[in-house]
């Protein structure tokens, strides 16, 4: 099996310019626990999952899985979620080396939306200009989740939109 937790400590911490030494004094560990966590050959308590995946400003579920885009598939009524519990995620990988990472709830875009707002996050990335909100949440209200929108720039900017 795969050591993707392992990858995804070692990727995250060499981002931020950290030693195995360094990372382990920030969590109480040795150096050596850190080295087996991204060997694969053990993984950090359950209880540093939370505060390893803040620290790298992550979701838990990004540090265990990676960046792995959500299937997008078509929900029955009776397995929809709750429109108001659901997420839109934006995850762009600039040319640059930047990594943004964004968490909107539904009904905040959609009220804003309403309200007319500017989302600057988002309209103000070149490779985000011809996304249309109002047409992703008209797909999440038709049952529609997962990776709703994949685009590479001319530049070489990468955006995901998913829907949880």
């Amino acid at each position: 099996m795969e050591n993707v937790l392992g990858k995804n400590i070692a990727k995250y911490r060499a981002k931020k310019g950290l030693t195995q030494d360094q990372l382990a004094e920030k969590f109480g560990v040795t150096a050596q626990a850190v080295s087996k966590w991204e060997t694969g050959n053990s993984c950090p308590d359950i209880t540093l999952l939370v505060p390893i995946a803040g620290f790298f400003q992550i979701s838990v579920d990004e540090l265990l899985r990676g960046d792995q885009p959500q299937e997008t598939r078509l929900l029955q009524p009776e397995e929809r979620k709750d429109f108001d519990r659901m997420i839109l995620r934006v995850m762009v990988d600039s040319h640059r080396g930047d990594r943004v990472r964004v968490n909107l709830p539904l009904p905040l875009i959609k009220l804003g939306l309403e309200l007319g707002v500017q989302m600057p996050e988002i309209n103000g990335a070149e490779a985000l200009q011809d996304i249309d909100l109002k047409a992703i949440l008209q797909l999440v209200d038709s049952g529609v989740i997962g990776e709703l929108v994949e685009v590479e720039s001319a530049q070489g900017d990468i955006v995901h939109i998913v829907v949880e």
